[in-house]
Order: C-alpha cells, then structure tokens, then sequence
C-alpha cells in the first residue's frame, strides 16, 4: 500500500471511527465547553462539584450517547439542578441539532421548551449562518453564540463547501484536499 494510500485510509478510518463513536470530529461545533465524553479526568476534577468518585464514574461510563444520559448518571451522584447548571456552564456532552430530542434540548442552561421548539422546525441545520439568522430572530447575537456552545451541526463530507469543512476541529487545508479527492465520483 503505498504512502498516500495509507494515509487516507488511516484518515478516513479514523474520520468514520470519530463519526460513529459520537465525536464531534465530522461537524461543526460550537466552542468553548469541555466535552464530558473526551475530557481528561484532570479537566473534569477542576469542575464544579466534581468529586474524584464522580469523575470516575463518569470516565467508566463513557461514552454518553446523549447529555441526557450523562445528566441521567450526575443527577444519580445526588447533584442538584442549580449544580448541574454550574457543571453545564463549563463542561457538556454536544447536541445534534439536526437529531436532537425535546428531552435533549431543555438540557441546555436557559434552554427551555420554546428553543426545542425552534430547533426542530428549522431542521435540517445546514450551517452556523443558517443558525444565526433562525434562532436570531427570538433572541440576540449573544445569546446564539451561548447556545451555540451546546450543539453541533453534522457536516457531510461528500457535499461539504469547503468553508464547511474547515468549520470542523482541527481541519486545515490539507484535510480538504484529502476529503474532496476521496469523495465519491
């Protein structure tokens, strides 16, 4: 096999590995919170009312399909709401705005039933352009850019602009090129 070819290879695999485990390497996500499913046990026993019993019970749980599973796990450790809304402030496991239940959603500090609402019927989210202008119209730019935090947009490589693909963590131009030259014909 020769180099390039194994490259790719190793890149698309682990591409499809980050896709199908529920990373966020394949969307565009928003920044600035501490992803509970990846972070190191160092980073979650630095956040609010993280005992170590707690953050190891979260790292031998993980991979959290949801937030609301991990919600589901914290909330058994006797973790009150205004605690949890304390942790959801540094640290959360991102929503698929395109998949994302109710249940999901509400999770989300200051997140209520109405911004369930709106998230569903604007589906299928397609950029974060898209997500400013809709979610814009009932709040301000700050507070989509807070919510914005919480979710992630899955961005599909076969069709993706290339504005799209560098959206994704960590991709440069050098992942472009790779993910335009691998797409099907």
């Amino acid at each position: 096999m020769s180099r390039r070819c194994f490259f790719s290879v190793i890149t698309l695999a682990t591409l499809g590995f980050a896709l199908g485990s529920g990373s966020l390497a394949g969307a565009q996500v928003g920044k600035g919170l501490i992803d509970l499913n990846s972070a190191p046990e160092t980073e979650l026993a630095a956040l609010p009312h993280m005992t170590p019993a707690i953050v190891k019970g979260l790292v031998e749980k993980r991979p959290f399909a949801t937030i609301v599973d991990a919600n589901s796990y914290l909330t058994a450790q006797s973790l009150t709401a205004a605690q949890l809304a304390e942790v959801y402030r540094k640290a959360f496991v991102h929503v698929n705005l395109n998949t994302a239940t109710g249940e999901e959603i509400v999770v989300i500090p200051g997140a209520g039933k109405r911004m369930a609402r709106e998230f569903a019927e604007y589906r299928p989210w397609k950029t974060w352009a898209q997500f400013d202008k809709e979610i814009g119209k009932y709040v301000g730019q700050a507070e989509t850019e807070r919510l914005k935090q919480y979710v992630f947009i899955p961005v599909n490589l076969n069709t993706a602009s290339v504005d799209d693909i560098l959206t994704i963590p960590g991709a440069g131009p050098r992942m472009v090129r790779e993910f335009k030259e691998y797409r099907p014909s």
